[in-house]
């Protein structure tokens, strides 16, 4: 069985794989356009500002891309991850060389700006439901590659992240119920499966009706999901699950966003897992301007 110090291991060489990959993909041969107008022992001060309202989120990871670059390079925040950020604020300061601070200015934007937006818009839906107990889930829509960088900004953001991949939880959805041969059948063999194996997972079961949930129900997984229930199913979903078995979580899934979170938490569901924070992303407009030393 993985553990949690292996995992750990593994999300970090995601991380800097990624980067190093971004950076690759960006320089290739070199920044000739930085090498043919720079000299290579010059220095300066380059500083990071926000251009709109938002939370500022990567700021550690651009710290990371920059000491890729040269660990030479130093850098000092303004602004940590997470705190929220108005138009023309500093959130980062970087000195040092200016050619590799330059060669990383691009890469390091990209980082920030997309965990920022998705830490901006997670916070929103985090403070629309923040008179309710209910936690907010992001999903595995993320871009490939990116994931780590995209559930950490939600993290960042106040949300919960879901499972990170296939490897880390059991979630049973309709294709492996219809495949199984129903949802009894389905929720038995996971449960057999990881007493089997010995493994410290979850296993949450996906049901589309009431019918259906009183089925998984007998079961006890750990979680079960509400997939695309009215809000007033919901409501009967969630009593009849709280007189009926408390240990049992409730997640609400399928056609949330802003226009129904508030609506659905109020329900008394546990999570809300809402795929848009990581696949529909807006980008918070963010610059970076070189002072010379």
């Amino acid at each position: 069985m993985k553990t949690h110090s292996s995992r750990n291991d593994f999300y970090e060489g995601c991380r800097s794989r990624a980067i190093m990959l971004a950076l690759e993909e960006d320089r290739y041969t070199g920044d000739i356009t930085t090498l043919a107008t720079i000299d290579s022992r010059q220095e300066g001060r380059a500083v990071i500002k926000a251009k709109e309202i938002g939370i500022a989120g990567g700021v550690e990871v651009a710290m990371q891309v920059f000491a890729a670059c040269d660990p030479t390079i130093e850098t000092h925040i303004h602004r940590k991850d997470g705190e929220s950020v108005q138009p023309g604020e500093m959130i980062l300061e970087i000195s040092g060389k200016l050619a590799p601070i330059l060669a990383g200015e691009r890469t390091a934007l990209n980082f920030m700006q997309r965990m920022s937006g998705i830490a901006t818009r997670t916070r929103a839906y985090v403070d629309r439901i923040s008179h309710t107990e209910t936690r907010i889930l992001d999903t595995r829509k993320t871009v490939p590659g990116l994931r780590y960088f995209d559930k950490e900004a939600v993290r960042i953001g106040g949300g919960m992240n879901h499972r990170f991949g296939l490897f880390d939880m059991m979630l049973i959805k309709d294709n492996h119920i219809d495949a199984s041969g129903g949802i009894v059948q389905a929720v038995r063999r996971a449960q057999q499966y990881r007493e089997k194996h010995n493994l410290d997972v979850k296993i949450e079961a996906e049901v589309r009706s009431l019918d259906e949930l009183s089925k998984a129900l007998v079961c006890v997984p750990d979680i079960i999901l509400l997939d695309n229930f009215t809000t007033d199913l919901m409501k009967e979903a969630v009593e009849y699950v709280r007189a009926a078995c408390k240990s049992v979580l409730l997640e609400a899934s399928g056609n949330m966003g802003m226009h129904n979170v508030r609506e659905v938490a109020e329900t008394g569901v546990d999570f809300i897992s809402i795929g848009e924070l990581t696949h529909s992303v807006k980008a918070l407009d963010l610059s970076m301007t070189i002072m010379l030393a």
